[in-house]
């Protein structure tokens, strides 16, 4: 099974935030990853507004609503409302309804995301915002460590997926730990898979460490960003999401 790639804007969007206007354009790089083979484009609005803003978020849903084949996954987090300018998370799915909501337990003081739902504390919030986004047609995914019993409480709230936060697996990559947590991605993957789950994953995979990890099975989609746009500085921006769609 062939794995999906979705790429991540969000550093697109920070460079262009840098400066006034609109350059380096997020719609432009949109369509120069899914001319490149990218079956998927991820955003993840915050706030502050750092990177991703609404308005990026309705400009691309059209994009991709105009695209067959391309979904377009929307990431955050699910009990963040309205803040200033921000509408607030749900608010934004609601006016763009995207293929699928990859909810993530961050806050807004994060550098970036770095852990998974605790079910166990959160999943009695979190099950009504399921069944909202179901409502609405909107596949949703919740951002997991490879946690079992966790795994086990996503299934149970009614997640149609998980997304595995891979960072410790980079983390590891080039260490004597790597095999073990290979296997330990692994197991939770396959466990996921028996009981129903779609597994999806992302975090600090690279063009490095992501063919190994892809000999996981069951992996749906990997969402990929910040490495993509670092490599993109040596390879151009095509030409790396060209070979990240090889991988996969």
């Amino acid at each position: 099974m062939a794995t999906a790639l979705s790429v991540n804007l969000n550093k697109i969007a920070l460079l262009r935030n840098s400066r006034e206007g609109n350059y380096p354009n997020v719609l432009t790089f949109a369509q120069q990853a899914i001319a490149a083979g990218a079956k998927g484009i991820t955003v993840h609005p915050r706030p502050d507004k750092r990177h991703i803003r609404p308005g990026d978020v309705f400009e691309l849903s059209q994009l991709t609503n105009n695209i067959e084949h391309v979904e377009f996954n929307i990431e955050g987090n699910p009990f963040e409302g309205k803040i200033n300018s921000y509408p607030g998370f749900m608010a934004l799915i609601d006016a763009a309804r995207p293929d699928q909501a990859t909810l993530v337990p961050d806050n807004n003081d994060q550098l970036t995301s770095d852990h998974g739902f605790d079910l166990q504390q959160d999943g009695d919030r979190i099950q009504p915002i399921i069944e909202q986004l179901h409502r609405w047609n909107v596949r949703v995914s919740l951002f997991m460590d490879p946690d079992i019993e966790q795994i086990a409480l996503a299934k149970a709230v009614r997640a149609d997926r998980i997304e595995l936060y891979t960072g410790p697996y980079a983390a590891n990559f080039s260490t004597e730990r790597h095999k073990e947590t290979l296997e330990h991605y692994n197991k939770a993957a396959v466990y996921a898979h028996s009981i129903g789950l779609g597994v999806n994953a992302g975090h600090d995979l690279n063009l490095n460490n992501l063919p190994e990890f892809l000999t996981i099975p069951h992996i749906a989609e990997v969402s990929i960003g910040h490495a993509l746009t670092v490599e993109a500085l040596e390879m151009g921006y095509k030409n790396t999401v060209f070979a990240y769609s090889k991988i996969c």
